[in-house]
Formats: C-alpha cells, structure tokens, sequence
C-alpha cells in the first residue's frame, strides 16, 4: 500500500477557499484584513498549513504575520481603445471610467492600482500568441487574471476604393498612421513590417500620434495618410477601405479582487446579452465566441 503523500506546507488562495467553502475573494479580504494565517511571498499569498488547522481549531485567533494590505484600484478600464469595449461600459451602466492609451500602458496602470482592468492586444511572436508572457512577467503579485473579450480582424485601413494597397509590401514611401509605442496595434504593426521585409525607413510616419482606433481612422478619412494599423469595425464606421491581415485576441487583465465587485460583474453581465451580440456584429469583425474564457490566471 502507497504511503500517503505528505500535506504540504502552505496551501494556496483556491485551496484555503475550498477548505473553507468561499469564495477567493472572501479569502483575499480576510488576509488583507488579518483575519487568517497567510504569509506574502514575492508577492503571493500563501496559507501556512500547520497555522491554518490551528486556527481552524481555535489555537490560533490571529496570524502571526499581517501581510500586506491589497492596494486599492480605481474603477477605471486602461489598456488598448476597442470601439465595442468602449461602448459596452457606456451600454452597461458600469459606472467605469476610461483610460486608453495602449495596452502596456494599461499594464503598467493595472500594475499601480490606478486601473480595475486594462484591454490588450500584444502579439508575442515567440509563443504565436496574445498578451500572457507581458501579464505573467508584469502582474508579478498572483493579483491577476486574463480573461478573453473578443477576437477581432486586423490589418491596414485605407482608403475607400483604394486598391493600391493589397498588403504590407505596398507600404514603401505611402504616409502611415504613426501609433504610440506603448499600442499593440504599434507592436503589430513594426512585426508585420519587418516580416515583409521593410524597414520603418522605408514608410513615411505622420508627425501626429494617434492615440485610439478612430483616432488612426480619421486621419485616413481626412486624405492626411494612406493608410493606418487598426480594425475591420472602425474602418466600416469611417466608410473606409480594409485590408485584413491578422485576427487578434483581445483581452482584459482584470484585478482578481476588482472581478468580483459590481463594475466589473455589471459590464460583463451586459457582455452576454443580445444587445451585446448585435452590437458586435454590427460592427463587424468581431468573434465574441471566446468571451469570458479565462486564459491566464495567477497561480495563488
């Protein structure tokens, strides 16, 4: 007969959760209120097992170490601009503010507690995959979950009937959108670039940054650039020409803790709806099929 394997020292966030039967949440706000036994370990938060069953036993009223109080977050949504995104907050009657100025940006705003979620579109070439290694290797403090928006088509918004440009090798001398470093559709933009074998040189970069989707869009319509990185929707409400060229994941970093509270929950509430739906499609360009899948948690 197998021996049985030894309990282990500390026990995770899920499994003192199960223990207890509550939710996570519940365990994170009685560790930030030093209810329970827990130690912070680089940032995570771990259950001493000894302690846990002595205070379970009434041994223990208090834990011998406090950890860290969890930061406070503002119900705002930071990250990537995503026009269907944009809309549902309003839709929905969250009461979520926004902030959109790329999605490392949002990151580093997630990151500071100055952010409930940040919307993101990162290519990452080395996995073929979207956002998680810049999560993983960001949100360092098992305070954070990805969970997937929608997937959406991407590629060059040009002008309506303009069918010079078929592809990124037509780029060479054309006035290009120039988008902030910090945007994914930037990150996307130079690695589709060099895969056509161009150089930045080698397009001509508007002086403007364009900070949003329709941001980039309006300077196409207005006859100032060729072409800009951006989305099927936004050419489609502009009345513009697309050149479809990659299909995106975009996803929402939330606050673990933030998920749970009534901005957050109204918002992705109103996400299953079917006005939610044929907005999506209305737009155009949108695959909502994937919407809630979680794809990254942090391990706590």
């Amino acid at each position: 007969m197998a021996a049985p394997e030894p309990k282990p020292e500390f026990l995770t966030t899920r499994e003192v959760a199960a223990l207890l039967r509550v939710r996570e949440r519940k365990v994170y706000d009685m560790a930030a209120a030093g209810e329970i036994p827990c130690r912070r370990v680089t940032g995570k938060l771990l259950f001493p097992s000894a302690e846990i069953e002595a205070w379970l036993a009434g041994g223990q009223s208090a834990p011998t170490a406090r950890p860290e109080p969890h930061r406070a977050t503002a119900n705002v949504v930071a990250g990537s601009h995503d026009p269907l995104l944009d809309w549902a907050i309003r839709a929905s009657g969250s009461g979520l503010a926004t902030f959109f100025d790329g999605s490392l940006d949002g990151l580093e705003r997630l990151g500071r507690g100055e952010a409930a979620a940040a919307g993101l579109h990162v290519y990452e070439p080395d996995r073929d995959d979207w956002n998680i290694a810049h999560v993983e290797t960001t949100l360092t403090d098992g305070s954070a979950a990805l969970v997937e928006w929608a997937k959406r088509s991407h590629g060059l918004i040009v002008a309506a009937g303009d069918t010079a440009i078929a592809g990124f090798s037509d780029l060479a001398g054309k006035r290009i959108v120039r988008r902030q470093p910090s945007a994914g559709a930037a990150i996307l933009f130079l690695h589709l670039l060099a895969r056509a074998g161009l150089k930045e040189a080698d397009v001509r970069f508007l002086d403007d940054t364009a900070r949003t989707e329709t941001e980039a869009a309006s300077a196409v319509a207005a006859g100032e650039a060729d072409a800009a990185p951006g989305l099927e929707a936004v050419a489609h409400q502009f009345g513009l020409g697309f050149v479809p060229l990659a299909t995106e994941r975009f996803d929402l970093a939330v606050d673990r803790r933030a998920w749970f509270e009534p901005p957050l929950q109204t918002l992705m509430t109103f996400a299953g709806s079917d006005a939610f739906a044929a907005k999506a499609r209305a737009l155009g360009g949108y695959d909502i099929s994937g919407l809630g899948t979680v794809r990254w948690n942090a391990p706590g």
